[in-house]
């Protein structure tokens, strides 16, 4: 979940990301123009059978989970509200739970947050 500032910044809230990543701005000006025209072209992309062959197996690109073709959502990996476009090289099948935490970061940033949380995360045992 994104919260917008009155700066006109996004500001990540989803409790599965690091809070230090939770108190950086992402900066998100959508062109409405573009988040339709790509919105578009997604709901075309899904009818294609290029779409239909990337689904078929049922796995999620991220979390490589068997959830069935139907349970897929198409994700833009650099998302369109951030200038990503619906085009084969931008676009993977996500299960729901991948695709939704991981809103509007790229698969690096969400990479570099899980890091930075385990190297923050303490020692639940000292060392002997």
């Amino acid at each position: 979940m994104y919260f917008c500032g009155s700066d006109g910044y996004w500001k990540h809230g989803d409790s599965q990301i690091n809070e230090s990543v939770m108190q950086e701005w992402i900066d998100v000006r959508k062109d409405a123009r573009h988040v339709a025209r790509e919105r578009a072209a997604a709901r075309e992309l899904r009818k294609s059978a290029w779409w239909q062959r990337q689904i078929e197996a049922g796995v999620c690109h991220y979390c490589g989970r068997k959830v069935g073709a139907a349970a897929l959502t198409l994700d833009h990996v650099v998302p369109v509200a951030r200038g990503g476009r619906s085009n084969k090289g931008n676009v993977v099948p996500a299960c729901d739970a991948c695709n939704k935490s991981k809103g509007l970061l790229t698969p690096a940033e969400r990479i570099l947050a899980e890091l930075e949380r385990q190297a923050d995360r303490p020692d639940t045992e000292p060392m002997s």
